[in-house]
């Protein structure tokens, strides 16, 4: 089944109204890469759990990393070891990053159906690209290790703006790459990140459900949750 899916929130409870229908075509993909395109959520974890341990002296809840999975490296840290100056910042990340190198074959793949979906939607003349909360230095790692670097033509990390998701910023310099509009666009992610991004700059958003978890949206609600890769292609 395929849902367009619009969130009512109660009083104690966050109801979802699911409609059957396609999800429609359009020309312009923007896609998340963390626990949408790359089944990283426990590599992220495991690297927390090191991270957490040896500066820290204490464990991450696992729920807690999970939940911030999506925003950029250095607002995870302060949100579990509090602020950092940058000095401090580097000299840990730099530790959590070689650590994360160290153990992700162990942890690295692709959800199922990723690559032949994409592969689809190039053939049908979409135009494809990479909106990221990761850096560009893993992010061509895992993108070739899991071989979906070549589906891209355009990429967006944290290095290519002043400004991060949740802001509309990435998801614009994406479009503006890619010479599309908004209306055209769709952004698919698996965050209420990747949903707020996508929809403060005025395109349609798909959430993911493939990694098992379902927030509770807020302001920005999906326009649709979708269960399997292919339904971006289904007719």
């Amino acid at each position: 089944m395929h849902s367009v899916a619009f969130g009512i929130s109660t009083i104690n409870t966050f109801v979802t109204l699911i409609y059957c229908g396609y999800m429609k075509s359009y020309n312009y993909y923007l896609f998340d890469v963390d626990g949408t395109l790359i089944d990283t959520r426990e590599l992220i974890y495991q690297c927390f759990k090191y991270t957490g341990k040896r500066f820290a002296g204490k464990a991450v809840p696992r729920e807690l990393v999970e939940q911030h999975i999506g925003i950029p490296l250095r607002n995870q840290m302060e949100l579990y070891f509090g602020p950092l100056s940058d000095e401090r910042y580097m000299f840990i990340s730099r530790e959590h990053m070689r650590y994360q190198l160290e153990i992700y074959r162990d942890y690295l793949s692709a959800f199922p159906g990723v690559s032949n979906t994409l592969s689809e939607l190039k053939s049908a003349g979409k135009k494809l690209a990479v909106v990221t909360s990761r850096r560009k230095n893993t992010l061509g790692l895992y993108l070739r290790e899991t071989g979906l670097h070549d589906f891209f033509s355009v990429i967006i990390t944290p290095e290519s703006t002043e400004r991060h998701k949740p802001d509309p910023e990435p998801a614009q310099k994406a479009l503006s790459l890619l010479a599309g509009t908004a209306y055209n666009a769709v952004f698919i992610g698996d965050s209420i990140y990747d949903i707020e991004c996508g929809a403060r700059a005025g395109m349609d958003t798909a959430y993911v459900r493939w990694n098992g978890v379902t927030p509770q949206f807020e302001r920005y609600k999906p326009t649709y949750i979708i269960e399997e890769m292919e339904e971006l292609t289904a007719k």
